[in-house]
């Protein structure tokens, strides 16, 4: 795991334009229902974060811990959720890059430049790259997925008291076979994403 701050004297990454560097990185994107959720962090040059990694690779009560030593130690940080309904609108990629690009712009401290974990950057004046997992290579964005992550978990554990019987809690909206036998049986809740595939085909029967 690269820190950001190490990235100056690197060829190997681009453009280091000042002192303030982001990392964007979101969650959500496979599931069937609920938000898409993005977060943007930077990051201080010293910091004590123990196990820092991309947050696919933390059990949960690992992510649980270093949300909170993340949120209290960084320079500054953001999270946004983009609603179900609004993916059915736009599709999950462009709710993906909004959820990004407003992350990003929420920063009470403004970035010099922005790492994006992915292929794409959303359309922005901001310098930035795209890192293809960069959530396991870069400090700045693995922070940033755990932040997405545990955000996301909580609110889909609220949605399983909201909606009960689909197992939220237990999947998070993902489509396990759990899931799809509830979805089956109980038809699709408002925070089902309609323009997936597995719910549409719920909704014609």
């Amino acid at each position: 795991m690269r820190r950001a701050a190490e990235l100056e004297t690197d060829p190997d990454y681009v453009g280091r334009l000042g002192r303030f560097i982001a990392g964007v990185d979101e969650a959500g994107r496979g599931p069937l229902a609920g938000e898409v959720y993005a977060a943007a962090v930077i990051l201080p040059a010293e910091y004590e974060l123990p196990g820092l990694n991309d947050s696919k690779k933390l059990n949960e009560a690992r992510r649980e811990q270093l949300f909170e030593l993340i949120q209290a130690q960084a320079v500054s940080y953001a999270i946004v959720g983009i609603a179900a309904l609004e993916i059915d609108r736009i599709n999950i990629f462009q709710a993906t890059l909004q959820a990004m690009k407003k992350a990003v712009t929420m920063l009470a401290t403004q970035p010099d430049f922005v790492y994006v974990d992915g292929t794409h950057c959303p359309s922005w004046s901001y310098a930035s790259q795209a890192l293809v997992q960069g959530d396991s290579q870069l400090d700045c964005i693995a922070a940033a997925s755990i932040l997405a992550k545990v955000a996301r978990d909580r609110v889909m554990v609220q949605l399983d008291q909201q909606y009960p019987g689909y197992g939220f809690a237990q999947h998070k909206g993902y489509p396990t076979k759990a899931h799809m036998a509830a979805l089956q049986l109980l038809g699709p809740c408002p925070e089902h994403r309609r323009s997936y595939a597995p719910v549409a085909q719920c909704l014609t029967k």
